[in-house]
Parts: structure tokens; C-alpha cells; sequence
């Protein structure tokens, strides 16, 4: 075996740090592989299987000879099945066209589409902060700067716009909004969404709105931006059929844009991955368009998500101590570390121990840029998470 060559990456990625998320995975992989019994409560990904109808419209998809390049951004009937589910949301005179939407793959492309198209060097871009791990990685990728604006954890740690407002500078070029949020499982209320949004509108910020939880929610449906957002022009939703269909393999995600901003993610896109998988975005057609079924098959994996949830919580507040998140949507908790507030990295080292003294993973909160705390999925099934949540209070007591 040749050794391996001087390297010096590149100022592209020099910065970049690996996923917490996946790093978490693939430790709890090894040790699994090694014999460990362990319980995987880091990845964001729904235990389900994909509805048995996406299956088969895929089979039928296969069979019909869906295996060509399609168009780059996505098959005619796919990008107007986006288009029409977002027009009955929308209720400005400017209809949602299929020119509007994007197919990629997955909402993680869709999200880094819009980033690299839309910011640059000297760019400011804010995100409420705890935020998924790729959205500040996205947005230094594209040589613009990150911008973490911290919510108040006794709300969630959702943000408002007067927290927006006073992070902002002259270089504040956008912002991006996640509700249902990863990691908190928070849901912005339509007025505070509103409200964000008309400060973002008077301000000329682009806003990037990832709602690729937005079925998963509890209690009431959440709200899109296009709900409530007092304008379109410089607004980019970013949705996809992972979550709340258990698509995660499939690799499908979308967004919608003003025109000119789709064509030039599309020019992007065909330069680095062209079109998302021809078969895939069959599947997802049959998500969009097969409305009963669908709704039937989302409704009942978020009643056993709202079932988890509920077992988790219960379990959890028998020790007071803890201080855990109640969340409204997603599939994540997110709660307090022992050691908070006297250790450097608090969640770092909790997690660490669960995961080898208990067989528990979670992922730490410094990979959501608060590392005070450590968010726990829920998307397992229910013996595993309430096992899994008796050992992390076992393990809270012993550090506590």
C-alpha cells in the first residue's frame, strides 16, 4: 500500500468540520459492529418504512422505463405537484408556476443551491441559533459569513425580529428560518413567523425557510412563510419528502423561488449533480399527488412520533433536575447537560459518556453552536426510546 501524498486542502473546504450528526452515526455503527447493544437516538432520520403506495408508484415508474436523465431541475409533473400544493398555502395574485421550483438531491442541495447562488464574499446571512450543523457550514462554503442570533431557551430558543434586527448590519444580506426546528423541535407561531418576515421584507433580506418538518407537528399544523409572508420576491422555500414521508433514501428535496433565481440554481445544479434521481422523483410525485393516501400515511406516523414524544417527556421529568424542551414538531428533545454552566462543553462530555458507558447516542449541542446542551431523536421505536431515556436519567443522576 503507497502512503499517502502531502495534503493541503483547499481554502474551499480548510474551514469545513464533519457532521456532528454523522459522526455520531457512524461511532454508533462501530460499536454495534463490535458487539455493543446500542441504542441510535443521534440520526434525523424516521424509523418507518416508506409508504407501501410511493413504493409501488416507483416500481410502476421502473417498469415505464423511468431510468433516463430528466430535465435538471426536475420532472414537468413533479415540479407542478410542488407548485400546486404551495399555491394552497399561497394567496398572493402571483400564482407559484413550475418555473418557480427546483428539484434536487434532497433539501440539503436544495438549501446549498440557494447559499452558493445567493451570497458571496462580504455577505452577512443570520440563523437563529441552536440551527442545524450544515447551515453555517453552507453559508461559509459560500464565502459569506454566518451570523449565529441566539433565541431565549424559556421560548424555545426561538428568535424575534427585534432579535433579528439588532444583529443585523449594513452587510446583512439574508436569513434562515427553520420551523418545525432541528434541534429544538420548536414551532414558530404564524405571527411570530409573520412578523420575521415583514421585518426581512422591509430590510431586502433573502429568507430561506427550510420546512422540511412542517408535516410533523403536533397539537396544530404548523405554518409555512407562505402563510403568512407579505411578499415572494425574496423569499426561497425549501421543503422535501424525507421526514414526513420516511424518504430519507430517496433523495428528493425542492425549493421555490422567484424566476431568475431558479434559473440560476438550475444552471448550478447542472454543472454539479444535474437532476436527482429519475426514479426517485416518480416516488415523490406519488407523495405530492396521491393526497389521500399520503395524508392517511403522515397522519399516522406523527400520531406514533406524538406517542414517543409523550413517553420520552414523561420518563425524562421524573428526574427535576433535567430541563428538557417540550417540542410542538419534528422528532427531536432537546435538553439541558449536567455540568451546564461550569464545564466548557458540557453536552460534549454527557454525550460522550452515554454513548459509551450506556449505549445511548445523542448528539451534543456544540454541533448546533450550544454546547450547554444535547438534542435526542425520538425516531425509534417507542421500547427503544423509553429504554434509551431511563438510561440517560440514570446516567444524568451520576453526573449531576
Amino acid at each position: 500500500m503507497t502512503s499517502a501524498p502531502a495534503f493541503t486542502p483547499s481554502a474551499n473546504v480548510a474551514q469545513l468540520k464533519e457532521s456532528a450528526t454523522i459522526a455520531v452515526s457512524q461511532r454508533a455503527k462501530a460499536l454495534r459492529a463490535s458487539g455493543r447493544e446500542i441504542i441510535d437516538l443521534g440520526a434525523g432520520e424516521p424509523d418507518f418504512d416508506t409508504p407501501a403506495f410511493i413504493r409501488a408508484a416507483a416500481q410502476r415508474a421502473i417498469d415505464a422505463g423511468a431510468t433516463k436523465y430528466t430535465a435538471v431541475d426536475g420532472i414537468l409533473p413533479l415540479r407542478q405537484a410542488v407548485a400546486d400544493e404551495a399555491n394552497r398555502r399561497w394567496k398572493g395574485s402571483d400564482k407559484v408556476t413550475a418555473a418557480e421550483v427546483v428539484i434536487s438531491t434532497g433539501s440539503k442541495q436544495s438549501l446549498f443551491n440557494a447559499c452558493f447562488t445567493l451570497f458571496g464574499p462580504g455577505d452577512e446571512v443570520l440563523i437563529p441559533t441552536p440551527a442545524w450543523t450544515s447551515y453555517y457550514e453552507m453559508v461559509s462554503i459560500a464565502r459569506a459569513t454566518p451570523v449565529p442570533v441566539t433565541g431565549d431557551p424559556a421560548h424555545g430558543f426561538k428568535v424575534t425580529a427585534a432579535m433579528l434586527e439588532t444583529a443585523a448590519t449594513p452587510r446583512t444580506k439574508g436569513l434562515m428560518l427553520n420551523s418545525p426546528s432541528n434541534p429544538t423541535g420548536s414551532v414558530y407561531a404564524p405571527e411570530e413567523l409573520r412578523a420575521i418576515l415583514a421585518l426581512a421584507h422591509e430590510r431586502g433580506w433573502w429568507v430561506l425557510s427550510d420546512e422540511i418538518y412542517l408535516r410533523i407537528a403536533y397539537g396544530k399544523a404548523a405554518s409555512s412563510s407562505l402563510d403568512v409572508a407579505p411578499s415572494r420576491e425574496r423569499l426561497i422555500v425549501v421543503n422535501g419528502v424525507a421526514k414526513a414521508y420516511a424518504m430519507t433514501g430517496w433523495r428528493i428535496g425542492w425549493t421555490i423561488s422567484p424566476a431568475n433565481v431558479a434559473a440560476a440554481m438550475t444552471a448550478l445544479q447542472s454543472h454539479t449533480t444535474s437532476n436527482a434521481a429519475t426514479v426517485s422523483q416518480h416516488a415523490a410525485l406519488a407523495a405530492l399527488s396521491m393526497r389521500d393516501e399520503a395524508d392517511a400515511a403522515v397522519t399516522a406516523m406523527v400520531a406514533q412520533f406524538e406517542k414517543r414524544r409523550d413517553a420520552a417527556l414523561a420518563i425524562l421529568r421524573t428526574e427535576p433536575r433535567i430541563h428538557v424542551l417540550a417540542p410542538d414538531g419534528a422528532f427531536y428533545l432537546y435538553l439541558r447537560a449536567p455540568g451546564a454552566g461550569k464545564a466548557a462543553d458540557a453536552g460534549s462530555a454527557f454525550a460522550a459518556q452515554l454513548l459509551e458507558k450506556s449505549g445511548v447516542a445523542i448528539v451534543p449541542g456544540s454541533a448546533f453552536l450550544t454546547p450547554d446542551w444535547v438534542r435526542v431523536s425520538y425516531a425509534a421505536e417507542q421500547a427503544q426510546v423509553e429504554e434509551a431515556m431511563r438510561r440517560l436519567v440514570a446516567a444524568f443522576r451520576d453526573l449531576a
